[in-house]
């Protein structure tokens, strides 16, 4: 039987499971929104416990990244991100699942070709085009503050 772009178009739409679009950004916003509220939270503790704001926000980072590495390890962060989708690419935490879910993923290779290898597949890129760009940007500040321009 042949079928033509309107037939075809017809099907597909008629097979495809119905996208649910608007919960899934709801539940992202909700997830993504949780996570900025533990931040928070866990600046407001490091503050009230006598750290300087600067020392408050490095810690909070730090816990956060931690906390990203455990969940990963234990298996819970992957399936939140099914469920939760993009909420769970707030920039640390997603940072922290996208270098730690590799090295756990290729272990049994070993410590070298497993682990440190794999570690950075998906978050090198990331590391270098940042670097790059950091370096860029600050030779042109460096080059205005100079010249003037």
């Amino acid at each position: 039987m042949r079928t033509n772009k309107k037939q075809y178009d017809k099907m597909v739409k008629n097979t495809s499971p119905k996208s649910r679009v608007v919960r899934n950004c709801i539940w992202a916003f909700c997830t993504g929104g949780t996570i900025c509220l533990v931040g928070e939270v866990l600046m407001n503790v490091y503050t009230k416990a006598y750290f300087t704001i600067g020392d408050a926000r490095l810690l909070t980072s730090i816990t956060l990244v931690g906390l990203s590495a455990v969940l990963t390890a234990a298996g819970w962060y992957g399936r939140l991100a099914k469920r939760a989708g993009a909420g769970t690419l707030v920039p640390i935490t997603g940072f922290a699942n996208a270098v730690v879910s590799p090295a756990i993923e290729f272990k049994s290779e070993g410590l070298i070709t497993g682990v440190a290898c794999k570690m950075f597949i998906i978050a090198g890129p990331v590391i270098v085009y940042g670097t790059l760009s950091s370096v860029v940007y600050g030779i042109i500040l460096f080059v205005k503050g100079r010249y003037g321009l």
